[in-house]
């Protein structure tokens, strides 16, 4: 197993492990996996990585800008999807790892998640990762018509931003 950069010729798995995501009900508010265009227009060049044994797919992890202002820049949004058969196995701890890494080489200070409350794996291997809670935003959005929370975490890195 290993962890590269994502290319566009892995997107038609990266796609479907997102969907995967979906339809937990609890990974994402988004209802419809996005064209590879959309996808790449919301997500930063940096930190597009996937967890490969040979040519299978078994998880993704991405880096979404937070704001469009300058003072933001340093900052990131965190998304890690691991396929459903490989969950548990400590795919996400790995992808979290790289992407720390690259963040930080590319020089970001802080990485930031919304967890859903009932993605007690993402929420522990953010913790584990060194993010702490930040608060909740309570009904912030619907989900199938239902209101749902959202768990806020950050990881400030050791490295970067500190003067």
């Amino acid at each position: 197993m290993e962890i590269r950069k994502m290319t566009n010729s892995d997107w038609p798995r990266v796609a479907q492990i997102y969907q995967e995501g979906m339809d937990t009900g609890f990974a994402t508010f988004e209802k419809e996996v996005p064209t590879f265009h959309m996808w790449d227009a919301a997500h930063l060049k940096i930190g597009r990585l996937v967890a490969a044994s040979g040519e299978t797919i078994l998880g993704w992890a991405a880096l979404s800008p937070v704001s469009s202002r300058c003072v933001y820049g340093g900052v990131a949004e965190v998304s890690i999807y691991i396929a459903q058969e490989n969950r548990g196995q400590g795919l996400g701890k790995l992808l979290m790892q790289q992407l720390i890494v690259e963040s930080e080489k590319a020089g970001f200070w802080t990485l930031q998640s919304g967890i859903f409350p009932e993605n007690k794996g993402s929420v522990e291997l953010h913790l584990k990762m060194g993010f702490r809670f930040i608060g909740k935003r309570e009904r912030i959005g619907k989900r199938d018509n239902v209101w749902k929370d959202n768990l806020l975490f950050e990881r400030r890195s050791a490295l970067v931003g500190l003067h």
